[in-house]
């Protein structure tokens, strides 16, 4: 899991086929940079493309960065 405000890149996504589209329709596609915003409950808020998604942690471990 990324720190909270660190910017990093994404390698790669991992899951289904339908995990993997989900993500990519948020703007997680190799070579994007995102950064976590904040941490709360079982959910992430990501920076990603200029705007702020908030995911489960479960669908967070699947962006390798």
């Amino acid at each position: 899991m990324a720190g909270i405000g660190e910017e990093n890149t994404v390698k790669r996504i991992g899951g289904r086929a339908e995990t993997r589209k989900f993500l990519e329709s948020l703007g997680f596609v190799p070579g994007a940079v995102v950064a976590v915003v904040t941490r709360n409950g079982g959910g992430v808020i990501v920076s990603v493309k200029k705007s702020r998604v908030a995911i489960s942690r479960e669908m967070a471990a699947k962006i390798m960065v």
